[in-house]
């Protein structure tokens, strides 16, 4: 399986540096955090997405997906997020990236409303992703963090191209065994986001391998040819370790897991 990490963990690197980092250490792909003051972001204007995209398939690393922050269940008026989901979609396809991560943001839990109003707006950005050749993949983690939590949304959607990024973290906090996960997200799922805690009151994050979620257990269900993506949390931990001294020990880690 190819495995890939996410900006996050390399929070205001020049994309150049990036590659380089992937490049030199053996990772096949990259997440590619999307927010203001990253080398990535929602107002690239042409010139800067076609030198993006062009320094990517230079560097030969694949970019796997656009890391977006739109809450397609948070409470509010459909048309700004309608609209981010749109514009998001469109860079991501402007990159080559083959996904656009998406956030629920439901409030305080999966309910009746926050489940309808996900439906309602990933059905409406549905064809638009499919026409661009994106996946929009709803991320376990806030409101919906249980793979039960995403599938019922996604059951309800029904369409190709719209699915599930399962972050292991999420759905371990959850109470979700693997198996329960993965059975949950596996007909829609698109990626994997692996990374490492201490414990649930502790989300600082770890090398791979240092904490006590189940990544084994999780990748060892996987198909072949499924990404695998490391999202080490550095934006929002400031003390921890610094990821590109992790790198080579993340892939070590990493390769006998995936096959």
């Amino acid at each position: 399986m190819p495995i890939a990490f996410s900006t996050l963990g390399l929070p205001g690197l020049p994309l150049t540096e990036v590659l380089r980092l992937a490049a030199d250490h053996g990772w096949h792909g990259l997440e590619l955090r999307c927010t203001p003051g990253e080398p990535i972001h929602p107002a690239m204007d042409a010139a800067e997405r076609r030198a993006a995209a062009r320094a990517i398939s230079t560097a030969g690393i694949v970019p796997l997906a656009l890391a977006g922050y739109a809450g397609v269940a948070a409470p509010g008026d459909d048309r700004p997020i309608l609209a981010d989901l749109r514009d998001q979609l469109r860079l991501a396809a402007d990159l080559g990236a083959a996904y656009l991560r998406v956030f629920a943001r439901g409030g305080d839990g999966p309910t009746a409303e926050a489940d309808a109003r996900a439906v309602r707006r990933l059905a409406a950005v549905a064809d638009t992703a499919h026409s661009l050749g994106v996946r929009a993949l709803l991320e376990t983690h806030d409101s919906h963090r249980g793979g039960s939590d995403v599938a019922r949304v996604l059951d309800v959607v029904d369409h190709p191209s719209v699915g599930a990024l399962w972050d292991v973290m999420h759905t371990d906090l959850a109470g979700e065994s693997p198996r329960e996960s993965f059975t949950a997200l596996g007909p829609r799922l698109g990626y994997v986001q692996v990374k490492d805690i201490a414990s649930p009151d502790d989300l600082t994050p770890l090398p791979l391998g240092a904490g006590v979620l189940q990544l084994d257990a999780c990748l060892r269900l996987l198909p072949p040819g499924c990404w695998v993506s490391w999202e080490y949390e550095a934006a929002w931990f400031p003390s921890a370790a610094p990821l590109p001294g992790l790198l080579a020990a993340g892939r070590r880690f990493l390769v006998p897991l995936c096959g």
